[in-house]
């Protein structure tokens, strides 16, 4: 080699007994050092001489741990963070002045029209529903509320079929949810529909079912034909059923139509009351938790336990939320394992590379 002349180097050293390094307090270990690329030059300062590379030690398990220890600060104030925001989410605001989940507190004074004063819905969960009710089918037969109970969770509505504009949009709202849920009407679950018009007929309530049966895709229509049920009552039998559901409604002679609030409600197969919805729209995941709770999980897959874990329904809303603390619960572990397996995956890599490096040395 010519005198002046640079060269590089690059090079990574195995030590079979390396000299103390700082790093593990004085005492010799096994490392793997690595030499940093100097350019190196000889120069009259080194007397003609390449300086002696710069080897600095490096300890995987050093870096390993520095790394693991961020992951957990970052994670401790990722949780203190949300227990923050879940405490200032929790406050409820008092009671809507329609629907009602705490009947025992005053609702909200926003200044309602006179034709809604006395209209509302009262949750009644758990209340038990008048199973032996006689009412009127969609063919003009007599039938008992309870021979739609028994077996199945029940998706009940209360509507007029002659109604010009809400009592539609609830059961539009029912059969948009039914069209893309993976639950189908008859199968999984029934429906019944109510009207709380005691003057209109069987034959009224079957071009309505006939109406919302045709909407459904085409492989829901024959169980929906046998499982959606379009009923009529008299004036004593809707009183009990109404006031079962907390369902509170009157006649409005200036717009000569029913003065209501609009809701659907999920009964257990022994006829309990144990959700509400309200609204005219309702989320397919709410009404599929809904139905799953409902028929004490016999339906629904391993999934939906896992989202029903992290998801519980809110009286206030009458819809499904995010539980945090549980949702923390679930990322903990799942970091748990994760870091587990880093520090597994890190170990049996340093043996490896140790084991190879060594045959190589022998060699």
């Amino acid at each position: 080699m010519r005198k002046g002349s640079a060269f590089p180097t690059n090079l990574f050293s195995y030590f079979g007994k390396a000299a103390p390094c700082q790093s593990f307090g004085g005492a010799a270990s096994k490392v793997i050092s690595l030499i940093r690329p100097e350019r190196q030059s000889l120069s009259a300062r080194c007397s003609g001489q390449a300086a002696k590379p710069v080897i600095r030690c490096f300890c995987p398990l050093r870096t390993a741990q520095f790394t693991i220890l961020t992951i957990l600060v970052l994670l401790l104030t990722a949780h203190c963070s949300l227990l923050t925001v879940s405490a200032q989410f929790s406050q409820n605001e008092g009671n809507s002045p329609l629907y009602s989940s705490r009947p025992y507190q005053p609702r909200a004074p926003i200044g309602l029209p006179k034709a809604l004063n006395g209209v509302g819905i009262d949750q009644k969960l758990n209340e038990q529903l008048p199973l032996e009710l006689v009412l009127k089918n969609e063919n003009g037969e007599s039938v008992k509320l309870g021979d739609y109970f028994g077996e199945k969770p029940v998706v009940l509505s209360l509507v007029y079929y002659q109604c010009p504009m809400l009592c539609n949009q609830v059961l539009n709202g029912m059969v948009t949810a039914f069209r893309v849920m993976s639950f189908a009407p008859g199968k999984e679950f029934d429906v019944v529909t109510i009207s709380f018009d005691p003057r209109e007929t069987p034959e009224l309530a079957a071009a309505k079912k006939k109406t919302y049966v045709d909407y459904l895709p085409d492989d829901k229509r024959a169980s929906a034909a046998a499982g959606w049920h379009f009923l009529t009552a008299d004036e004593a039998s809707i009183a009990r059923i109404t006031s079962a559901v907390g369902f509170r409604y009157h006649w409005d002679e200036a717009t000569n139509q029913f003065a209501h609030a609009s809701a659907i409600y999920v009964a257990t197969p022994r006829g309990k009351l144990a959700r509400y919805f309200y609204g005219i729209e309702y989320a397919p995941r709410d009404l599929r938790l809904g139905l799953i709770e409902a028929a004490e999980n016999k339906i629904g897959s391993p999934v939906d336990q896992l989202l029903l874990y992290c998801y519980h329904y809110d009286p206030a809303t009458g819809k499904y939320g995010a539980t945090v603390m549980n949702m923390m619960r679930v990322g903990g572990v799942i970091t748990l394992i994760a870091l587990a397996a880093l520090l597994l995956a890190l170990r049996r890599r340093s043996r490896a590379q140790v084991a190879w490096r060594a045959r190589r040395a022998g060699v």
